[in-house]
């Protein structure tokens, strides 16, 4: 019996965007649409999602954070980032550790409950975790827990801070995104601005923004998983470890990824 304004603004405007195709598409369906889903299934007729973007300043050229700037085509300076990160962060250095990151509210829908359930497999599989972030106590508990078990390999860093942001997302080799919904998400067009390879749940932007790596090809940018699902994302992990020992497709597919354009 509640007067709900959105429903008003969805049937009586002339053109309804939101911030991505699929989520539009999503939308239509009762898991994304929180009570909505009829009213916009019945005026999906006028209804465009349209791309987030990000601004062209955001890239490792201009970034005044990170240990040294760099741009596409120079992966030796961002290896050397990596290693300044590593030492920064008490992490083992050593260039031929993977390092996944994950920049991100710890909160439910950010898929953060996948990475709670199998989060020890990264470190035990030989890599390293990166995580910046507050949210949940139960969530921050779990990452401090989790590199006070695994010294030199999880780096938990629960705050929030623009500087090390910049610094993990050029340091590190992968960025981890397993979100439960993500209506556009900006978080994973930053990271392949600065050559970070996206792990993604196909959802929302996400899906629209990361296609899949084919390595026979070439194209695609990413790892992804459809189910929301923890072991699905840790198949996707693996994949993305196996892939960190081809050395030259791995360069390859970062230059690319940074000479995207997600500009809005």
């Amino acid at each position: 019996g509640c007067f709900n304004s959105l429903k008003c603004g969805i049937v009586l405007c002339d053109r309804l965007s939101t911030v991505s195709p699929t989520y539009a598409f999503e939308l239509r369906h009762a898991y994304f649409a929180h009570g909505l889903s009829r009213i916009i299934s019945e005026n999906s007729y006028k209804m465009k999602g349209i791309l987030n973007g990000i601004g062209d300043n955001v890239n490792p050229k201009d970034d005044g954070f990170i240990y040294k700037k760099y741009w596409a085509g120079r992966y030796k300076t961002k290896c050397d980032n990596k290693a300044m990160l590593q030492r920064e962060l008490g992490l083992i250095e050593n260039p031929d550790i993977p390092v996944f990151a994950v920049i991100s509210r710890l909160v439910d829908h950010k898929g953060i409950p996948l990475i709670e359930r199998v989060g020890e497999n990264i470190p035990l599989e030989g890599a390293q975790l990166v995580v910046i972030g507050t949210g949940e106590k139960r969530f921050e508990d779990y990452f401090r827990w989790l590199q006070d078990k695994y010294p030199g390999m999880v780096s938990s860093n629960i705050t929030f801070s623009n500087e090390l942001a910049s610094k993990v997302y050029a340091g590190a080799d992968f960025f981890l995104m397993p979100s439960k919904s993500e209506p556009c998400g900006l978080s994973q067009m930053i990271a392949m601005k600065y050559g970070t390879i996206p792990i993604v749940r196909e959802t929302g932007g996400l899906f629209d923004t990361v296609p899949p790596y084919n390595e026979m090809t070439g194209e695609g940018r990413g790892f992804t998983f459809k189910v929301y699902n923890a072991h699905d994302m840790l198949d996707a992990i693996m994949r993305a470890i196996e892939f960190y020992g081809k050395k030259e497709p791995l360069k390859a597919l970062s230059k690319k990824i940074m000479l995207e354009d997600f500009s809005w």
